[in-house]
């Protein structure tokens, strides 16, 4: 396998955690802001309105601030700082709630539960990739058949992508109850097999000019096949040792 299509497994994978991350920090993120605002309300409530007292108090009749008839400026309560390790102690359990099984859980609650999750959490990459995609063909002139032919190719790298991460999931180098960096980089050295042998199926259809026009704008076939792989389709991991 060669280096570049190991960086390429290695970022897909990346990619798709990080879609993952960024769902549970934007979600701890709305909850720092509503507790910091009842915070605000709580310690003035005047200033839950929507004026700018204090600012308003220091403007004098002339339209400039006078700093030094200011009231002092409201500040929230110092508040109990997490370090780094603790906020990845905090993130590795709060993903284990997400996406691992919860007590009595069946495997179809689960994917009732997770499938929207990482629908949502794929979509935006998954448009930017398709019109990244369709540029990059437009610029190398792949014709309709030549599409096609790579769509139906794609299915059976999709079909191959998704029975290797079952059995990784299934054979617990993928948990979500652990940090297992070892079992993610395992994993990603076969995933890169994979997007290798499909990359090659994609130069038997392709013209070389045609594989460099598209690399040469910007496009990578390893990120394309790695947001689009129909992730919806992962089985639910096995329950937690107890």
């Amino acid at each position: 396998m060669s280096r570049a299509t190991k960086v390429l497994a290695g970022t897909t994978v990346l990619g798709f955690l990080t879609s993952i991350w960024l769902y549970l920090d934007n979600s701890s993120l709305r909850e720092e802001v509503a507790d910091k605002d009842e915070v605000i309300a709580k310690a003035d409530p005047k200033a839950a309105g929507t004026g700018d007292e204090w600012l308003d108090a220091t403007k004098a009749r002339d339209g400039k601030i006078n700093f030094k008839g200011a009231t002092p400026a409201p500040s929230l309560p110092d508040g109990q700082k997490e370090s780094r390790l603790d906020r990845r102690v905090r993130r590795t359990e709060e993903f284990s709630a997400l996406f691992g099984r919860m007590d009595g859980e069946t495997e179809e609650q689960w994917k009732a539960r997770v499938t929207p999750l990482i629908s949502a959490g794929l979509a935006k990459v998954r448009v930017r990739t398709n019109e990244n995609r369709k540029i990059a063909e437009e610029k190398a002139k792949v014709t309709p058949e030549q599409t096609k032919q790579i769509d139906q190719a794609m299915d059976k790298v999709y079909s191959d992508l998704l029975d290797y991460t079952n059995k990784s999931v299934k054979d617990g180098q993928l948990s979500p109850y652990e940090r297992n960096v070892a079992g993610w980089l395992d994993y990603a050295g076969g995933l890169g097999g994979i997007l290798n042998d499909a990359q090659g199926k994609i130069g038997t259809i392709l013209r070389p000019e045609q594989m460099k026009t598209m690399y040469d704008a910007g496009f990578e076939w390893g990120e394309y096949l790695g947001a689009n792989m129909p992730w919806e389709g992962i089985g639910a991991p096995p329950p937690p040792k107890k």
